[in-house]
């Protein structure tokens, strides 16, 4: 009788902790749904079903995914707002939703103070690209292509007033070139002209470019950050060249409504900055490209910085006449 109460007791504290466990990252009894502003396979959705999958063990609920692409972010953003605000609809979305294209948008939408970044599950830099036939064999090289042919080379972007769009036009005012830009909707339609030599220069996203430079489809010249990526430790950075004081990279991560409350965003960024550490979650984010840091910004110094990144944009934007022509 001893040993049965005694085994009793012991299975149902088992019982308990199982449970508790998934509990302490919980901050809703039910399902959540999760917007991606995109169409599914992309960058964005990409990373919200690797998390999701991860969140739902850890919280203990479904994480149910809803594609909602088009208008630049706008369709999503809506039904982000028309949600409650109780943790039970949130947003995966890159950073430039948020920083870039508020920018260019026809209506323009001032999305920064009706949300709220939440937390960062993964990272990726930007890196200017080359097509196969393209002569320079490195960014020395290019800027002297370049030069020799005034007016003849073009730049791909993968849209109106994004980072690659900013990156191109601040290459030519640095070192006086005169590439010209060539928008496209998305990263996969330009890096299919860029490997077909229909284009010989772009900034692309390490993350989706990274396969096509391991199999030789594309040249790299450097990456656009203050440090290397760590998918392409053998990759200088643009600085590193002698052309510094070029930063770009996005995060892919979770937004919320401005009106959900802290202690929400607090358990939700902790979850979210659990589940992108686990270890199997990072081997994965990895294979598809994207760079993890061990514990991300907490959801104030996040805010603080989105807030930086959009004004340095509007800057940029303003000072090169950018709008949206497409």
């Amino acid at each position: 009788m001893f040993f049965a109460s005694r085994f009793t007791r012991r299975t149902t504290c088992a019982t308990l902790l199982a449970l508790a466990v998934p509990a302490a990252f919980a901050w809703t009894d039910k399902p959540v749904k999760v917007i991606v502003p995109a169409p599914a396979g992309g960058v964005m959705d990409q990373v919200a079903r690797i998390i999701g999958d991860q969140l739902s063990k850890d919280v203990g609920h479904p994480f149910v995914i809803e594609n909602r692409a088009g208008a630049g972010g706008v369709i999503g953003m809506q039904a982000l707002l028309n949600a409650p605000a109780d943790g039970t609809t949130i947003m995966f979305t890159a950073s430039n939703l948020l920083t870039e294209i508020p920018h260019v948008l026809k209506p323009s939408m001032d999305i920064v103070p009706k949300v709220r970044p939440v937390a960062v599950a993964a990272r990726d830099s930007l890196i200017l690209i080359g097509a196969p036939n393209t002569p320079a064999k490195d960014l020395k090289e290019l800027i002297a292509y370049v030069k020799a042919n005034p007016g003849k080379v073009s730049f791909a972007s993968y849209s109106t007033g994004t980072a690659s769009h900013y990156a191109g036009m601040i290459l030519n005012q640095k070192v006086g070139l005169d590439m010209q830009h060539i928008s496209f909707a998305g990263i996969p339609p330009a890096l299919t002209q860029v490997m077909g030599n229909q284009i010989p220069v772009m900034f692309s996203s390490v993350g989706p470019t990274k396969q096509f430079i391991a199999a030789g489809k594309v040249q790299v010249y450097g990456v656009v950050t203050k440090t290397r990526s760590s998918q392409l430790p053998n990759v200088p950075t643009l600085a590193e060249q002698g052309i510094p004081d070029m930063d770009f990279s996005n995060w892919v991560g979770v937004i919320a409504a401005a009106s959900m409350p802290d202690a929400i965003v607090n358990k939700i960024n902790d979850a979210v900055n659990k589940a992108a550490n686990s270890p199997d979650v990072k081997a994965k984010l990895v294979a598809a490209g994207f760079e993890v840091s061990p514990r991300d910004l907490e959801a104030p110094q996040l805010a603080q910085s989105v807030k930086a990144e959009f004004e340095r944009n509007a800057a940029i934007v303003k000072t090169f006449d950018i709008k949206l022509t497409q």
